[in-house]
This record gives C-alpha cells, structure tokens and sequence, in this order.
C-alpha cells in the first residue's frame, strides 16, 4: 500500500489531523497510510504575519485546511479563487504546471499536495516582488 512517506530530523514536528507530533532524537521516515489525512510539517508552516503576498495567502489558506483551522467548503472556493488570480500573473509553463497540479489537488480534497505545488512557486513570485518594489 502506497501513501504519503516524510523523512524526519530529529526534533522535527509535523502536525497529523490536529496533532503535534515531534520526532526523537534520529533521522526518522514516517510513512503515512491513511488517504486524506491533514499533514502538515512545522517546519514549513507560514505564520499569519508571513502571508502577506499572494502565493503566500494562498498558500496559508491551505495550511489552515490542514490544521483544522478552516472550513474546506469554504477554503476550496478561496483557493480555486486564489489561483485563478495566480494564473493571471504566472504565465510560464512550470507555474501554469504547479497551478493546474495545486488546482487538481485542491479538487480531490488533497490540501497538502495543493500546498506542496503552490509552495514551488514561491521562489518565482520573490523575484517578481524583488523586481517591482
């Protein structure tokens, strides 16, 4: 059975349906079973002072699914909301790629693979920012 494998460091935290859990003291591998289960690595969580552009929002909107913060009717229609806009701004084919992934992801109810691909295109949107300010 296949699903979800998260290599660890040690002292890592991730977040599993509303649960803190924290890895020892080695490098560990978790592989997780269960379809649909909200993942969410600490490490990579945005804080709400760091959702302040618009791949970030978007973004943050997705953790809060994963965290049990916010309702998924309700977050599905802001996200597909968000990266239509996101659309307009990233035209290449690896972000219309990321999007179009983030859009199928967030349609099969799969926040943390919608997460993953809109996370990639962060590095380009710094850059766009970096440019126009």
């Amino acid at each position: 059975m296949s699903g979800l494998v998260l290599k660890l460091g040690p002292g890592e935290r991730l977040l599993v349906n509303g649960a803190v859990i924290e890895n020892g003291d080695k490098r560990s591998r978790i592989s997780i079973l269960t379809p649909k289960a909200n993942i969410l690595r600490l490490r990579d969580a945005i804080h709400p002072d760091e959702a302040n552009t618009p791949v970030r929002r978007v973004c943050y909107i997705a953790q809060l699914v994963l965290s049990g913060d916010a309702e998924e009717i309700q977050a599905k229609r802001q996200i597909l909301s968000g990266i239509e806009q996101l659309s307009q701004v990233f035209c290449d084919h690896d972000s219309k790629q990321a999007l179009t992934k983030g859009t199928s992801a967030v349609l099969e109810g799969d926040y943390y693979k919608c997460l993953r691909h809109l996370r990639t295109l962060l590095p380009r949107e710094d850059r766009l920012m970096a440019q126009y300010s």
